[in-house]
């Protein structure tokens, strides 16, 4: 049990306030279109753009903490660097195209080249991967232990706070939230990491009071285990928020130099919340839930008023994406949803279609949270099987020479998230100590979805010709 004084408790409750202020403060300006609303009109600076990318990214905080408490180093290896590496990847081959190609979403670039239906069957993945169920689920669970109260009132009050300031202010009101809980992230992560090293001293401690393999970069983990993660970090690629920031830059140039420079920020955050988390195991030898790694930690070492900060920041990281997940389902809503499907597109009724999109999409995640708790665990398989369809479409959609056929793109599209299902399914039938445990479901999706596309390239390029010339 978490102990709060009346001061960590009323420190807490001024960041909501003040989330709300910075919130609110775009509200005061009409939106003149759907561009204004979603996009900030295509005017994101670079301070903005790399404020916000950074913020967005760290949503499941407390499970980085549970990582680095399991693992330690490993942690950093395989939730770390192969971010960074196809965030830069990204960065030279996506970033100016996306910007240039000045859409809303990702469906909206995939009808250009793949037509209607394989749009929407993108826009259901899309909808379901950016679902904020986990991270609703986080932010209640915590404000249920703060302030005691139940956790379906907690969850509520969790997604009203975000959806009311998105309502009324937009894709600006995100940005201006994210810029403030981007500094509080970090306040809070240097002041726990400033008290652990006056608390227990340096690498000394760490490396008397650790597992030998916590200290070791590669844990003991098999080669194969850590070329998975860096596989499943391909989903940068098909990242909507990512998309959605270069959709809204300044300039193409903007969307660039913030994707890179979004890298540096992410290594400082990830050097303190791993060496953080390194503490947490050191200090705490045996937690029953190690997701509570950061939080139970903070308790044991923080006084009284920068626990209140440290709380802070922990619901600063996990609000921050929450906000953009929000408003990210809410787009999907509305533009490739409900749009498509309008036969009158006269008057333009994005933004109204966008706030009831913020209430469906609150309503269903808030449902999902109460009814499955758990979401937490199925955030991860519900990844692996959208993204590897998701990644092709979007590849072959800004370097068509790699394109297939509108049909057997849908039909691929299909196939992958089933064979990623099945395979889901297939390994809780296998031995635990099975190499073939190890084969994540996303790559069996991603490795039957190459297969496809390649083949469909071969034969509408090489085979099909001869076919027809004979």
């Amino acid at each position: 049990m978490i102990n709060f004084s009346i001061i960590d408790i009323l420190t807490i409750v001024f960041f909501f306030c003040l989330l709300l202020f910075f919130g609110f403060l775009p509200s005061k300006k009409k939106y003149t279109g759907a561009e204004d609303y979603l996009l900030s009109n295509r005017k994101v600076g670079l301070t903005l753009f790399v404020l916000t990318n950074v913020a967005t990214w760290y949503g499941g905080i407390l499970g980085v903490g549970e990582f680095t408490y399991r693992y330690g180093l490993l942690s950093w290896l395989t939730q770390g660097v192969p971010y960074y590496i196809f965030a830069i990847i990204f960065a030279f081959l996506f970033a100016k195209k996306i910007r240039n190609a000045s859409l809303f979403t990702i469906p909206e670039k995939i009808e250009q080249v793949y037509g209607k239906k394989v749009s929407i069957l993108a826009a259901v993945l899309i909808f379901i991967l950016v679902s904020p169920a986990p991270y609703i689920l986080m932010v209640g669970n915590l404000i249920s232990i703060i302030f005691n109260i139940d956790l379906f009132w907690a969850l509520f009050f969790g997604t009203l706070v975000s959806v009311i300031y998105l309502f009324f202010g937009g894709y600006r009101s995100d940005l201006f939230t994210d810029a403030f809980q981007f500094f509080i992230m970090f306040i809070g992560f240097i002041i726990l990491l400033l008290f652990s090293f006056s608390t227990f001293g340096g690498l000394d401690y760490l490396e008397i009071n650790l597992p030998e393999t916590h200290l070791e970069v590669f844990g003991g983990a098999s080669p194969l285990y850590i070329i998975v993660w860096f596989f499943i970090a391909l989903w940068t690629f098909a990242d909507p928020g990512f998309h959605q920031r270069c959709y809204a830059a300044k300039t193409s140039s903007v969307a660039f130099k913030g994707i890179l420079i979004s890298i540096i920020f992410w290594f400082l955050f990830d050097f303190l919340t791993t060496s953080t988390g390194l503490y947490s195991k050191a200090a705490l030898t045996n937690i029953k839930n190690p997701m509570l790694a950061y939080p139970m930690y903070a308790d044991k070492i923080l006084p009284i008023g920068l626990k209140g900060i440290f709380f802070s920041a922990l619901f600063a990281t996990i609000l921050s994406t929450l906000n953009s997940f929000l408003f990210l389902s809410a787009t999907t809503f509305s533009r490739d949803f409900i749009l498509k499907f309008k036969k009158n597109t006269k008057v333009d009724k994005t933004i109204f279609y966008t706030r009831i999109g913020l209430v469906v999409s609150s309503l269903i995640a808030i449902i999902f949270a109460c009814i499955a708790q758990s979401v937490i665990s199925l955030w991860y398989s519900i990844g692996s099987l959208c993204i590897p369809a998701l990644i092709l479409l979007v590849v072959t959609s800004y370097y068509e020479k790699f394109k297939v056929q509108s049909q057997i793109a849908f039909i691929s599209t299909i196939i992958v998230s089933l064979f990623g299902i099945i395979w889901l399914i297939a390994r809780n039938y296998l031995p635990a100590n099975s190499w073939l445990f190890e084969i994540e479901p996303m790559l069996v999706g991603l490795f039957i979805g190459i297969c496809l596309f390649m083949f469909s390239s071969i034969f509408s390029k090489f085979i099909m010709p001869k076919r027809i010339k004979n």
